[in-house]
């Protein structure tokens, strides 16, 4: 990154920081948590440009052309959020994460693995949810295909023969893999930005089905397409890694 643009950071920084001290006690819970979420970078959005319309109620201050978010805002909306999802895991529901971006990843892989939750990090598979039926039994070919590969099912067929088996179950393992679980609808989907290609398609598919929607939202997204909306800055690794971490462990706190 340039030197004028973490300058342009660093006051955006500061503006946004002088305003919690305004609206927030200094001696609070929440004074801290603001302050952590501005040092994680929760509080960039984007280009002034790209700001929906919608998105305006969570704007701070616009600080060189870019949009501050308001992370008193974003505190509540997560606490919101959490507590759904904690009411989904009290019930034993299901929840599928989609995370396909680099900055996203990790952390919401982690998540996955630790409550045991179905993840999209690669490329969202169209129909998954409108017609779960059908991609619901592709998964479990590809099940089975792994569990027969595990026994040496395969062991019978040529060296070419195999190669081609092979081929085919790791072109499957790319498109299933973090779905083996899913054995119905989610009862939440989880997004992190859904103006991604593929996000996108993911949560139109959940609102055609009235499946509620859970989603990390920036500047450049319109609050109104998740039942639970979380503003914050949805691109950067930091920011990304600090929300999750906290659902994480509010989760584990709730549930």
């Amino acid at each position: 990154m340039e030197t004028q643009d973490l300058d342009l950071e660093q006051d955006a920084a500061q503006d946004a920081a002088e305003g919690v001290e305004e609206k927030i006690p200094e001696t609070g819970e929440d004074f801290r948590m603001a302050e952590e979420m501005i040092k994680a970078g929760l509080i960039y959005g984007h280009k002034k440009s790209k700001t929906n319309p919608k998105f305006k109620p969570y704007i701070y201050i616009t600080r060189n052309g870019i949009e501050i978010i308001d992370v008193t805002q974003t505190l509540p909306a997560l606490n919101s959020a959490v507590e759904f999802l904690s009411g989904i895991l009290k019930n034993k529901g299901s929840v599928l994460i989609v995370a396909t971006q680099p900055a996203a990843k990790e952390a919401a892989t982690n998540l996955a693995k630790k409550f045991n939750f179905s993840i999209i990090n690669d490329r969202w598979i169209g129909g998954l949810l409108t017609n779960f039926k059908v991609i619901s039994k592709r998964i479990d070919y590809f099940k089975k295909n792994q569990e027969d590969m595990a026994k040496g099912e395969f062991e019978k067929y040529t060296k070419k023969e195999r190669v081609m088996i092979n081929r085919k179950i790791e072109k499957m393992r790319k498109m299933f893999s973090g779905l083996e679980d899913l054995n119905k609808l989610p009862d939440l989907v989880f997004i992190v930005d859904f103006s991604i290609k593929g996000h996108n398609t993911a949560l139109r598919e959940a609102m055609r089905l009235n499946i509620p929607v859970m989603a990390i939202i920036d500047s450049d997204d319109n609050p109104d397409f998740a039942d639970y909306p979380i503003p914050a800055n949805d691109h950067a690794k930091t920011s990304i890694d600090w929300l999750i971490r906290k659902i994480e462990e509010q989760s584990v706190i709730n549930g």
